[in-house]
């Protein structure tokens, strides 16, 4: 069994400081390494802090490998709706894994880098934002191009890409958009991921995972509401990119029943997209008077409550002691489930035993 450390890149160490414990890895690596593993590392899209310490302390206590990451729409270089920009989202991530003594190996991610049009305002809107993570620190990268025609998304990935295949870094990239919950689209197509995959190959762009549409959506699931996974889709998908050493990165997780779950490490899917559960148990924790006036403003707003997060970030971050507390409880509960389900306990050990 070898030093999982030797897998932190040099940049890191040096941010970290050499007396640190805190093992965060190279995303590329830990992808590469684990590939013919049957287990998904579960990335906790964690808008709202309190949180991350209920995860880390899943996580510790299983033995299980785990990602953290905020999308562009979550933490752009301005903040976006949490009010974390990628520096503070780092530190934010660290502190925890400082102050809680947590020395599993773990990812920072950067999660949908979402390029929606052609425009060079929105590609350079994209490239600001990786290059804020890159120098913050975060290991591993999603770039989602997936809005445009497959030429126009060939074309802005590799462009996008470069710098983080240039240092060595995690990459995800995106086929067939997925939408949100009450949205209707076409599921990702075998050939459309195939020819995705090898166009970017053919560039020297080689990524550790594919997001696709298999049905998934992001967001809250009503009550009753079923959900619709392609998984004979995503498996056929899989099979067309696994001599890529291409692996499957689910969406949409949030809703899905935990025996649905445990069928996914069968299908090629490698990592699993986890958002807005910490969010609804956030918000289950916070005081009353403080979600009331959170739901007041989303209403007059005319927005999201999750974009509430950003003009009330103060108050949420000063929560009583007692909040906290319950928050982070159950943000443990729920986390030791989820790696259950994806059967990544025990992944942080089969890490170190590839080193």
């Amino acid at each position: 069994m070898g030093d999982v450390y030797s897998l932190v890149p040099d940049h890191i160490r040096a941010k970290l400081g050499s007396k640190s414990k805190v093992c965060l890895v190279n995303g590329k690596e830990l992808f590469r390494r684990m590939r013919n593993e049957r287990f998904m590392i579960m990335a906790c899209n964690t808008r709202i802090k309190h949180a991350i310490p209920g995860i880390m302390k899943a996580a510790q206590e299983l033995d299980a490998l785990v990602a953290f990451e905020l999308a562009m729409s979550e933490g752009h270089v301005d903040g976006g709706y949490t009010g974390m920009p990628p520096g503070i989202f780092f530190e934010t991530v660290v502190d925890y894994a400082e102050r809680t003594g947590f020395t599993k190996p773990f990812v920072i991610h950067g999660d949908h880098i979402t390029i929606k049009d052609t425009s060079d305002k929105a590609v350079g809107k994209g490239r600001a934002l990786i290059d804020a993570e890159l120098e913050a620190g975060y290991t591993s990268f999603a770039i989602d191009a997936s809005f445009n025609q497959l030429p126009d998304n060939v074309r802005i990935t590799t462009d996008l890409a470069k710098k983080i295949v240039d240092a060595g870094l995690g990459l995800e990239v995106e086929v067939g958009e997925i939408k949100s919950v009450g949205s209707e689209g076409e599921i990702t197509t075998v050939e459309e991921a195939r020819s995705f995959i090898e166009a970017l190959v053919d560039h020297d762009i080689h990524p550790n995972l594919l997001a696709i549409n298999n049905g998934s959506k992001h967001g809250n699931y009503l009550p009753g509401e079923e959900v619709h996974i392609d998984l004979q889709r995503t498996t056929d998908v899989h099979k067309a990119i696994n001599k890529h050493s291409v692996d499957i990165a689910q969406h949409g997780i949030t809703g899905t029943p935990l025996h649905l779950m445990y069928k996914f490490v069968d299908c090629g899917i490698k990592k699993g997209n986890v958002g807005t559960q910490w969010q609804n148990i956030a918000h289950e924790h916070l005081p009353k008077p403080l979600m009331d006036r959170m739901n007041q403003w989303a209403k007059e707003q005319g927005k999201s409550i999750k974009e509430a997060t950003k003009p009330f970030k103060t108050e949420i971050d000063a929560i009583p002691e007692s909040n906290r507390k319950a928050l982070e409880e159950h943000a443990y509960r729920e986390a030791k489930e989820f790696f259950k389900a994806f059967q990544a306990v025990g992944s942080a050990s089969k890490l170190s035993a590839k080193i």
